[in-house]
């Protein structure tokens, strides 16, 4: 704001024209003129100051938007951050609940499978009673009952099966066979595999070339006399010889020969044969007289 200094000179000057003052009047009008002239001195100073000032505090306004502006751009990019994360988390969380789901899914598979396997080995050894009941223990012995995955293997021992040195059957295997062979009679439907197997001696018998022909011919006496001693259907045998390459044991040792020297009588039945057996097994099964050997490698 700016003051006039004209203004006393033409209060003066009216005066003047109007009439000569005098020395005391002049005095206090020139006193009073001083006076104006120091005031508006003073106040453009303050005004001066004030200016100043302002331009100061426009400046700190200006300084303390630009402040605002970049707070408010960087909880921007806090909440997108955030939200981000939340997103991530809430996406973690669904992975999370879908892990602990296939989880559990798996937990169940497993339990169904120990499940299955429990009852698979309760029907197998239910099915080994039903094959093994009639048998003495001085029988068991000399034959071994396995049944694997619905298969039943009787293995029988050369010694108890043959003359010593030959593939013709014993007069002792005669008791055994008939048993088996009831077996096998009860279900006519089953498929019959008698398999003959040697330990790795070379054969020197006159006629008899190598093991294979021995196992052959031990499996071939073996389909002749449940044939023609116990009236067991021909269509169902199959008579085959695995020579010395089937072995269950070690050749280098004599118990190893021994276990190796045997036939094995395969029966396949097929699902709901399987299930009929299991039917009519007893409900009392007597123990095994000697703990069963090895699972034969097939």
């Amino acid at each position: 704001m700016k003051f006039p200094i004209a203004v006393p000179l033409v209060l003066i000057a009216a005066v003047l024209t109007q009439s000569c003052v005098s020395s005391k009047k002049y005095k206090e009008l020139d006193a009073n003129y001083t006076q104006l002239q120091n005031s508006t001195r003073d106040m453009s100073v303050k005004y001066q100051t004030t200016a100043q000032a302002l331009a100061v505090a426009n400046g700190r306004v200006s300084s303390l938007e630009e402040q605002i502006a970049l707070q408010k751009s960087n909880v921007a990019a806090l909440q997108d951050a955030l939200n981000k994360c939340l997103n991530s988390s809430n996406q973690g969380s669904v992975n999370i609940s879908k892990l602990v789901d296939e989880i559990n899914s798996s937990n169940k598979y497993i339990q169904q499978l120990v499940n299955a396997k429990t009852k698979s080995d309760s029907l197998n050894m239910v099915l080994t009673n039903n094959l093994t009941r009639s048998l003495t223990a001085q029988e068991t012995q000399d034959v071994d009952v396995k049944v694997l995955k619905g298969v039943v293997y009787i293995s029988l021992s050369d010694n108890m099966l043959y003359k010593s040195g030959s593939y013709e059957v014993s007069d002792k295997a005669n008791e055994t066979l008939s048993k088996i062979a009831k077996i096998i009679k009860d279900y006519s439907t089953y498929d019959v595999l008698i398999e003959g197997n040697t330990d790795n001696v070379p054969i020197t018998q006159k006629n008899i070339r190598n093991n294979w022909d021995l196992s052959a011919l031990r499996a071939s006496s073996v389909v002749q006399a449940l044939q023609n001693n116990y009236a067991v259907d021909p269509k169902r045998l199959t008579a085959g010889g695995r020579g010395e390459y089937n072995p269950i044991a070690d050749n280098n040792t004599p118990t190893g020969k021994a276990q190796n020297r045997r036939t094995q009588i395969i029966i396949t039945p097929k699902l709901d044969q399987f299930m009929d057996l299991i039917g009519k097994a007893p409900e009392a099964q007597p123990a095994p007289a000697t703990a069963p050997a090895a699972p034969p490698k097939q």
